[in-house]
């Protein structure tokens, strides 16, 4: 694998953030796209970005920043997407340049609205990238922490095991620790179901529910996990290795969650609207739910807490009713 190949980082907020951060550590030149003029201006200028991750400090000179993604596409080998998945589609819309050449790194920890696929088999699909050419990169990592240089663990994905220590040798440094993984399909459906469950310890907390019941939620969080995953993706797997079972910890105890947060608003009676109004962030965990649920009845897996969040969340059934049902069906 050529050694020279070039990294770019497409998204705006905290994660994509992050990420940039890390590849700092190691790269001369890090490809950045993003749609804010005005935050390009002020990282040029301020050297941090002005809407996210404030304490993570550029050094602009290592920055190729750009707010065009089809100059960034064809100048860049490797993308890495960390944009929300409810706007990835309306970013691919833009794109005149080709993928199906490029290597895909996804960092976006959720599922394509429009299409209910998990983010590498949309671009394998829709855009005809080879599934050797795509990765993921998962946690247990927050982007707050990164920022901080708290010691994070990453795990990255791909069927490549050259592009994936490529990858890792990129992002790794003295508070990064990297491992590899060839399981890119089960990792990234972990990424995509944590949200889910860290949504539902929200709701919980928000509903008065104390450490004794999370414990006993997050317990059979990571048993659903497997099932589901399981029906999707049958492979020799640990789930209880970090990037199942840490990340699911993470998300679902982290103050830093924004889908716990999300949880906790609608536990604490706002409505899914209002919680998406105040919050002023995306919570992934919220469109992930549905795409999970029709997931589920399709495959027929056993998930009654995917269940209680889809009631609550797009039935609008009262979260506390739901919840009560819930714990009798929890062990």
């Amino acid at each position: 694998m050529d050694t020279q190949l070039k990294i770019a980082v497409l998204g705006g907020g905290s994660w994509a953030t992050a990420i940039v951060k890390m590849l700092s550590e190691n790269l001369n030149t890090i490809g950045w796209y993003m749609r804010n003029e005005q935050a390009i201006a002020h990282i040029k200028k301020d050297h941090h970005n002005p809407n996210y991750l404030q304490s993570a400090e550029f050094n602009p000179s290592q920055l190729d920043l750009l707010n065009d993604i089809n100059a960034t596409v064809a100048k860049y080998d490797i993308l890495i997407f960390a944009v929300p998945s409810a706007f990835l589609t309306s970013e691919l819309v833009k794109l005149t340049v080709s993928l199906k050449d490029k290597i895909i790194f996804s960092a976006i920890k959720g599922i394509v609205p429009e299409t209910g696929l998990i983010i590498g088999e949309h671009f394998n699909q829709k855009f005809n990238v080879p599934l050797e050419n795509i990765g993921v990169i998962t946690g247990p990592c927050h982007a707050e922490e990164v920022a901080m240089e708290r010691l994070s663990y990453l795990t990255i994905a791909c069927q490549d095991e050259e592009k994936a220590n490529f990858m890792s040798n990129a992002l790794n440094s003295w508070y990064i620790k990297t491992k590899i993984s060839d399981d890119i399909i089960g990792t990234e459906y972990a990424a995509m179901l944590k949200n889910i469950y860290a949504v539902a310890a929200g709701i919980a907390h928000g509903l008065g529910y104390g450490d004794n019941f999370q414990a006993v939620l997050i317990s059979n969080a990571i048993r659903e996990m497997k099932r589901f995953i399981k029906k999707v993706h049958k492979m020799k797997r640990n789930i209880n290795n970090s990037a199942y079972l840490g990340d699911l910890l993470v998300t679902g105890y982290s103050t830093f969650s924004r889908n716990r947060l999300f949880g906790n608003m609608i536990g604490k009676g706002y409505t899914v609207r209002s919680a998406q109004m105040e919050m002023r962030m995306i919570a992934e965990g919220y469109y992930a739910t549905k795409s999970a649920f029709k997931m589920k009845e399709d495959n027929k897996a056993k998930t009654p807490i995917i269940d209680a969040v889809f009631n609550v969340l797009y039935n609008h059934k009262d979260p506390k009713k739901e919840f009560k049902k819930l714990t009798d069906k929890l062990d």
